[in-house]
């Protein structure tokens, strides 16, 4: 049996868009043994979504002495993870017959197709999955329902990065707004964002904090059965999408043009303001928030929601 190691050693957003390349290696190698390097949770949740056959835990790419102990001596291995040259090098640790992986002169891989910057990081790890001979397309991101659509509405206040925090009240008349016209409101965040997420809650009563309350698993079942998902541009945000749950998401600093929702047009809604010519690269890693989210109103969320959920009530 062929083993193919990929690796994308990084958190659930990226995980989850690279969900249709994954399934494009399984048609470029039918009947191989799929093994994803990621971290344990998320890679495990991939195993039992039927994406991967098994999990090689690594925490990203410092793990890796990890990796070349634990990743054995696959047919193939993928670079999912980057351009390179770290994670080219890393996976040469990996005694592997074949790399697959984008071209990167600085780590001695030239047999591979070119990165482009302006791509949309769907699209990207797909076209690397095509040029291994695996068909794949956008809609190959779709995971199995976990559930019937219930009347909840899920709404995470959370990223990983300040640049991509709109602020807490905003969120909170957000939540207010929508738990006052009936809609059951339910907010989710990690243990790290429990703060964040007492402020939003615990404003207007109705409003249920799930924070730090769910796993993996048990969050998805909650994004999968919602009838909207309200998200700043984060992992949560690629739930939806793969659950064809409908969203309203608030961009900023980067692009939807390279993160957003990349099926299901009809299902999501994304709020992003650049000014006029405004081309200028945010950083989503930053520590202050983008202008760009700060432009989004608390009507204009709280519109594009109803309207979403008038299209699509259950």
């Amino acid at each position: 049996m062929t083993d193919v190691l990929a690796l994308r050693a990084l958190g659930l957003g990226d995980l989850l868009t690279s969900v249709a390349a994954l399934r494009g290696l399984r048609r470029a190698w039918p009947g191989a043994r799929l093994v994803l390097a990621a971290p344990a949770a998320l890679g495990a949740w991939m195993a039992g979504q039927g994406v991967v056959d098994d999990v090689v835990a690594v925490r990203g790419l410092a793990d890796g002495r990890v990796l070349a102990s634990r990743g054995g001596s696959p047919d193939v291995a993928v670079n999912l993870h980057g351009r390179g040259p770290q994670s080219h090098r890393l996976l040469a640790t990996v005694p592997a017959g074949r790399l697959v992986a984008y071209a990167c002169p600085e780590a001695g891989v030239d047999d591979g197709p070119s990165w482009r910057a302006e791509e949309h990081e769907v699209d990207r790890w797909i076209r690397l999955a095509r040029w291994a001979g695996g068909e794949a397309d956008p809609f190959d991101l779709r995971l199995p329902a976990p559930g019937d659509r219930l009347a909840h509405v899920v709404l995470h206040p959370g990223a990983a990065a300040v640049s991509r925090h709109w602020p807490v009240e905003r969120w909170a008349a957000v939540a207010g707004a929508l738990a006052a016209r009936g809609h059951p409101v339910v907010v989710t965040g990690t243990n790290a964002e429990a703060r964040l997420a007492d402020a939003v809650a615990s404003t207007s009563p109705g409003v249920e904090n799930a924070c730090g309350r769910l796993d993996l698993s048990a969050l998805g079942e909650l994004v999968g059965t919602a009838a909207l998902l309200l998200s700043a541009d984060t992992g949560v945000a690629h739930l939806a999408t793969a659950f064809g749950t409908p969203s309203v998401t608030l961009f900023g600093p980067v692009s939807p043009l390279l993160w957003g929702p990349r099926i299901d047009d009809h299902l999501h809604r994304v709020l992003w303001h650049p000014g006029p010519g405004d081309t200028r690269p945010g950083d989503p890693h930053g520590a202050t928030v983008d202008p760009r989210l700060l432009v989004i109103q608390v009507s204009e969320v709280v519109d594009a929601a109803e309207d979403l959920l008038g299209q699509h009530a259950t």
